[in-house]
């Protein structure tokens, strides 16, 4: 992460900012975050980022941060900072309250930048254990990118602790969902499918472009048809990462796919 962070709309060193005592976001996790990719120096879909945080912040009865604000913010840390390519995050609390769980009646936000040089990398295939934590589509929740993240950072936690590189997280009727911070595509009978967002996926910009584009579909998928999967594949505003196997059943490749997957969503101007 570079030295310098946006902070309440000020650039200052990332070693001087200091989050309240008293906000909700680190009390409670009473808040918001979006991941964005950094390419040539601009976020080529912050528009659909900052569409998701205002959708995020009608479902947390948050008052969404000005975009005109938003905008300039990351012009100017990218500017700072010097980024080119890498990955800038967006963090947006209630801010600072009373004590208890009722927030106050007047909010003041606070609002983050952070940003974030590329790995040279492109990440390996990964091993996915299946956890014991579950993703609930029905909850409005399960639809934003809150500050809440405990149950995917112990699924990780869990999955890693055994042997495996990431969890794969299932809705309560066993279907698939998602990764513990990706999207899922899988190849299934010829054709490319994502689990809908009612089996608990995250609405996420990767797979949003993917559908727009007609390059997959939504389809539930139950675990017990994992072993119809030919290929499969992690997805993010920053990456696509093949899935080697989950849990004993290893799954195969697909080079071609991939590349073209990895065009479109890595390699052109998207909006």
């Amino acid at each position: 992460m570079t030295s310098l962070i946006w902070f309440n709309g000020v650039l200052v060193p990332a070693s001087e900012a200091r989050i309240d005592p008293a906000d909700r976001g680190l009390l409670l996790g009473d808040g918001l975050f979006e991941t964005m990719r950094v390419a040539a120096g601009c976020v080529p879909l912050l528009e659909r980022h900052l569409d998701r945080l205002t959708t995020g912040c009608v479902t947390l009865l948050l008052p969404p941060p000005d975009r005109i604000i938003l905008r300039r913010a990351v012009d100017d840390l990218l500017t700072a900072s010097g980024l080119v390519d890498g990955s800038m995050r967006l963090t947006v609390t209630r801010g600072c309250g009373p004590r208890g769980l009722r927030p106050p009646v007047q909010v003041q936000l606070t609002v983050m930048l952070t940003c974030a040089a590329a790995t040279k990398a492109i990440p390996g295939p990964v091993r996915l254990g299946v956890s014991r934590y579950m993703r609930d589509g029905s909850s409005p929740l399960s639809q934003v990118k809150s500050l809440n993240y405990l149950p995917m950072v112990m699924a990780r936690m869990e999955a890693v602790a055994v042997g495996y590189d990431d969890a794969l997280l299932l809705d309560a009727q066993g279907n698939v969902a998602e990764a513990s911070a990706a999207n899922i595509l899988l190849m299934l009978e010829d054709r490319l499918v994502t689990p809908p967002v009612e089996d608990g996926a995250l609405p996420g910009t990767s797979r949003a472009r993917l559908l727009e584009a007609g390059l997959c579909v939504e389809q539930s998928v139950p675990l017990i048809r994992i072993k119809e999967v030919k290929a499969a594949w992690l997805i993010s505003a920053l990456s696509l990462q093949p899935i080697a196997a989950v849990e004993t059943h290893e799954l195969g490749e697909d080079a071609e796919q991939e590349r073209a997957l990895r065009a479109f969503l890595f390699e052109t101007v998207a909006s």
